[in-house]
């Protein structure tokens, strides 16, 4: 890379939940690494590049540089929400104090990585969720609409899909179990208090019940079951479109995805790849040349 104009890679996943960024040199060397909040596009440009901002400065720390070293990074920003070409635009039109940024979407990245810059496809399961096929030069997506709308098989939803049954057992049209007692106690058993929280809830704030369903339905709670045999149904059909499309393997991807692969039918688990890398190798890859979504 002797006509490369830049000394450091930077890299940055940034997701509903977080945003991460890692410092590499030329050689891929990992220099520094961090992680801040939330970094989703669509809910708010100005807050996703503070997240950014911030994460890229903790890393720089670690890797005992300044800012007068940033202007020498190449950033490659794999964010959610950056598929919106108006969001994209008027997160790229932001002033930065970096060298360069290329932005496309974290399944973009998250596909980059997964199959070491190779053709392939993935489906990422997080607090959102989102299908990728890259072949032939050419990008094909599933889903990714963001929530409420789309993101069936995320962590959101599912927490969505809690909320409801937990209000419809209180109403005693469900039977309530110990999954719902655990969503009442959390909010104290206040049922206003779900309401006014609902009215602000980001999707972040709805895949933090993630982690209790898994655990319940361990406990087979039959609530936790159901509503995890309805996300991996969902991430099948997801998984269905992609094999339409071209896809013989697909990389299962994020914290929803990596936990869900048992509760899949045998024939889709039998077209799981394991990823090669994750997202921020991937927007590592794209800070080494152009790979923005859009034109500026």
């Amino acid at each position: 890379m002797a006509d490369f104009p830049f000394t450091y890679l930077v890299g940055v996943d940034g997701g509903g939940t977080s945003c991460r960024a890692r410092i590499c040199d030329l050689d891929g060397n990992i220099l520094g690494e961090a992680k801040t909040g939330s970094a989703n596009i669509l809910l708010g440009g100005d807050i996703a590049m503070a997240s950014i901002q911030q994460a890229i400065a903790l890393a720089a720390q670690q890797a005992q540089l300044t800012t007068n070293d940033y202007p020498n990074m190449s950033v490659g920003l794999a964010l959610a929400g950056a598929e919106q070409q108006q969001a994209w635009h008027a997160f790229m039109q932001q002033p930065h104090p970096y060298g360069a940024i290329t932005l496309n979407t974290d399944a973009y990245g998250a596909c980059l990585g997964a199959w070491g810059g190779q053709d392939g496809a993935i489906l990422i399961a997080g607090t959102g969720s989102c299908g990728i096929l890259l072949q032939d030069g050419k990008q094909y997506v599933v889903g990714g609409r963001e929530f409420p709308i789309s993101d069936q098989g995320s962590g959101a939803i599912m927490g969505l899909h809690l909320i409801q049954q937990v209000l419809l057992s209180v109403d005693g049209i469900v039977a309530t179990t110990e999954l719902a007692q655990h969503v009442l106690n959390h909010f104290e058993h206040d049922i206003d208090a779900i309401v006014s929280w609902s009215k602000t809830a980001r999707p972040c704030d709805y895949g933090q019940f993630s982690p209790a369903i898994f655990s319940f339905a361990a406990q087979n709670d039959s609530l936790a079951v159901s509503l995890l045999q309805q996300t991996a149904a969902d991430i099948e059909m997801w998984m269905q479109a992609l094999i339409v499309r071209g896809a013989s393997r697909i990389c299962l991807m994020g914290g929803i995805g990596e936990r869900i692969q048992t509760w899949l039918t045998p024939p889709m688990q039998q077209r799981l790849a394991t990823p090669q890398g994750d997202a921020m190798d991937g927007a590592i890859a794209m800070a080494r040349g152009n790979h923005n979504l859009f034109v500026r």
